[in-house]
């Protein structure tokens, strides 16, 4: 059983967008904390039921 992780980005008013869903952990936190870095905006790990799963900031 894999697990999905939905990699979100948070938009200039506070909102939650999705941007990508991935079946690993590591791989989603190093994609996450590329675009980060390259966008300049937080990034978010959340699994299938919503649970927050880590907080990345540039």
């Amino acid at each position: 059983m894999s697990i999905n992780i939905i990699i979100q980005w948070q938009d200039q008013f506070g909102k939650w967008q999705q941007y990508q869903t991935v079946h690993h952990e590591g791989n989603a936190y190093q994609i996450a904390k590329q675009r980060a870095r390259s966008t300049g905006k937080r990034h978010r790990l959340v699994d299938e039921s919503g649970a927050l799963l880590d907080l990345i900031d540039p």
